[in-house]
């Protein structure tokens, strides 16, 4: 099972890392610490049509792959389909509660379990203007996951897509300066990371429950994100808040 610990150090290595090369590295490392034996980490576009800020870095059984490209599957992939759907990752196995799915669909799924695959789970990544995109990782079929680890597959899963969006964005475009976060908004996304309600985090700064409402509406504004779990992220990458922060008691 995957320690804090070990997931502190992907993050930080990952944070990091300046090529997809060395990134895929990385993230073939911790997915067999997590205990899984595939991982893909993609946009769900067309990657032969789009320019070079896409991101495509996958470790799946080679036939799986042929017939992913080979049916074009990057949009109507029932899982990447089921990830528009929510904002934390979520298991395959629970994908037919989440969409409809179609004869198409389960026959996806069913070629996808011949090549190899067996159940994973996937984090999706939605960023406001970009394509949606996931990081999924995998089991090999007859296989199970270690559920309780799942939160930190989670975060691994995050901070992975966050670092190939900063590595693909920096090859085609200057990068853009990071977003300053004043002492408040700090304080109020570090206790969201914690898993603190609005109310409960006016009770601990001793201010209204609207003025906290506000300060986080102001980061994520700051950040161009919409999700309290996407600011976390981007906080946490960009060194705005720690995990000590998140820690501290």
């Amino acid at each position: 099972m995957i320690t804090l610990a070990e997931v502190q150090a992907f993050c930080t290595a990952a944070r990091a890392a300046s090529t997809p090369q060395a990134l895929m590295d990385l993230v073939h490392e911790i997915t067999g610490q997590m205990g899984f034996r595939y991982f893909a980490l993609v946009h769900h576009i067309d990657l032969l049509a789009v320019d070079g800020t896409a991101m495509r870095l996958v470790h799946y059984p080679r036939e799986w792959v042929e017939a992913f490209e080979e049916g074009r599957l990057y949009a109507s992939d029932p899982i990447h389909r089921a990830s528009h759907t929510t904002t934390v990752g979520f298991a395959w196995s629970n994908v037919a509660t989440m969409i409809a799915l179609s004869a198409k669909d389960r026959a996806v799924l069913t070629a996808a379990r011949a090549a190899g695959l067996g159940d994973g789970f996937t984090i999706p990544a939605h960023i406001p203007g970009e394509a949606n995109g996931s990081c999924s990782f995998a089991m090999s079929d007859g296989e199970a996951m270690d559920e309780g680890q799942l939160p930190l597959v989670q975060l691994t899963g995050s901070f992975a897509f966050e670092a190939a969006r900063k590595i693909a964005r920096a090859a085609a475009v200057p990068i853009t300066p990071v977003p300053h976060l004043t002492d408040r908004q700090v304080e109020c996304v570090a206790l969201v990371a914690r898993g603190k309600t609005d109310w409960e985090i006016a009770r601990i700064l001793g201010v209204g429950a609207e003025t906290v409402t506000q300060h986080l509406k102001d980061a994520r504004d700051r950040y161009d994100v919409t999700k309290r779990t996407s600011l976390v992220t981007r906080a946490l990458f960009d060194g705005a808040i720690s995990f000590a922060d998140i820690l501290r008691r």
